[in-house]
């Protein structure tokens, strides 16, 4: 078993202890304060940057959180990995309780504080981290305290992240296949770096407590059924699951086989490292008249397929920090000048595949020389938008079944969208 961890502290930016949970009795509080001065004395060693601190056999393994340190200290030989995402995990309670975990919410709400570390750790091992659960019989009202509770039975069952007896009247699934695709273009070009983030994102109504199957087009899955992997296939990178899903199961045939929590959750998380044609681009190109006036003339090409449509779409194109009087014309949407961000903010609702647009922009530069025009002093063009019912990748869901005991029949609803993440094309 790996080693538990002996205390939880959790301190503010200048090292003093707000809260501090002893599980084990083998630590005291001159451990924080042993912490911070060593965490002073790493700030000066710049590639010293990890989040575990050994020091006289305590080790110290912490998170920083708004102006909060939250620190565990341990006299065993601990899973670093496990204890920093337990902190992260931790984090993420008190937001669900207090909606903001800083310093002023800890003040607070110090009852609930040491009621959460009382149920999230247990001896020094992590116990039990599911928020809306937590809230079931850890309440913040004063008056609902009164009332004598018994813990849910997912503290104690195999299944911690739902509760029994959920019950709807309706039974449906909603899963959104979002990919975010990042890009940076140079200013020759060239695509410097390019992947594709995805996400299975579910929202289930479902009575009971049902068994959910997935199945995707991933290449491996194929193979290990024995199917064709020609055409639609593909290989995903990086794959991250919900803790509901059946890793053994996976890991032995790729089957996506789990029993959901209740709402929504991110199923899995994947990346795509493969290169990606930009869906959309933009050329711009600068005329500097005299040292009085500069025009711009941009031109936005998409480069998916006439089928698809992309939505929202927003070109955020630098200007000179002193232009002004600025005279647009486009082809298509509206444009506006937006002196807060420096910006040219092109926004076309609906710019379908294999289409091209045009803008051109006009500003005076009322300053004596035009020296902060110049093309290496600018931000990038950034470009957001949404294509719904289109993947970069090609994921498909090829199958969702629902299978409770009871016997109802369950909706399942699946839809695909992608769109911009750090998308900037480095052209002017």
């Amino acid at each position: 078993m790996a080693g538990a961890v002996s205390a939880i502290f959790l301190l503010d930016m200048k090292g003093r202890v707000l809260v501090w949970r002893d599980y084990r009795g083998d630590v005291t509080a001159v451990q924080a304060e042993r912490f911070f001065t060593k965490l002073i004395e790493k700030e000066g060693d710049q590639e010293s940057h990890d989040p575990v601190i050994y020091d006289n056999g305590v080790t110290y393994m912490f998170i920083q959180h708004n102006n909060l340190f939250l620190m565990t200290a341990s006299r065993q030989n601990c899973n670093s990995a496990s204890i920093i995402l337990f902190l992260h995990r931790v984090v993420d309670v008190f937001k669900h309780y207090f909606e903001e975990l800083e310093e002023e919410s800890l003040r607070d709400n110090f009852v609930v504080v040491y009621e959460l570390l009382d149920e999230i750790m247990d001896f020094g091992y992590p116990q039990f981290t599911e928020a809306k659960i937590l809230s079931e019989f850890i309440k913040t009202d004063a008056h609902r305290m009164e009332v004598t509770q018994k813990p849910p039975m997912a503290v104690t069952n195999a299944v911690s992240w739902r509760s029994e007896g959920v019950c709807y009247k309706k039974n449906e699934v909603f899963l959104d296949v979002v990919e975010s695709v990042n890009m940076l273009v140079n200013r020759n070009g060239q695509i410097v770096r390019s992947d594709v983030v995805g996400a299975l994102k579910m929202r289930t109504y479902l009575s009971g407590m049902p068994e959910c199957k997935l199945g995707l087009n991933d290449r491996l899955f194929l193979e290990s059924q024995g199917q064709s992997t020609k055409g639609k296939a593909i290989d995903l990178d990086d794959i991250k699951f919900h803790q509901c899903v059946r890793l053994a199961r996976f890991e032995n045939d790729r089957t996506i086989s789990f029993i959901p929590p209740d709402g929504s959750f991110d199923l899995m998380t994947y990346r795509l490292s493969t290169q990606v044609k930009p869906l959309i681009w933009v050329e711009a190109q600068i005329e500097k008249h005299s040292r009085s006036r500069i025009e711009f003339m941009v031109k936005a090409r998409s480069q998916f397929k006439e089928r698809s449509t992309a939505t929202n779409v927003e070109i955020e194109l630098p200007v000179p920090a002193d232009a002004t009087n600025p005279n647009i014309r486009r082809s298509m949407g509206s444009a506006a000048y937006a002196p807060e961000k420096d910006a040219l903010v092109w926004k076309i609702k609906s710019f379908p595949g294999g289409k091209e647009y045009m803008m051109r922009a006009e500003f005076s530069l009322p300053s004596i020389t035009a020296e902060e025009a110049a093309p290496e002093n600018k931000a990038p063009i950034r470009v957001k938008f949404e294509i719904p019912y289109f993947t970069v990748s090609g994921i498909q869901v090829r199958y969702l079944k629902i299978i409770e005991k009871s016997g109802y029949q369950a909706l399942p609803w699946v839809r695909y969208i992608t769109m911009a993440g750090e998308y900037e094309l480095r052209l002017i």
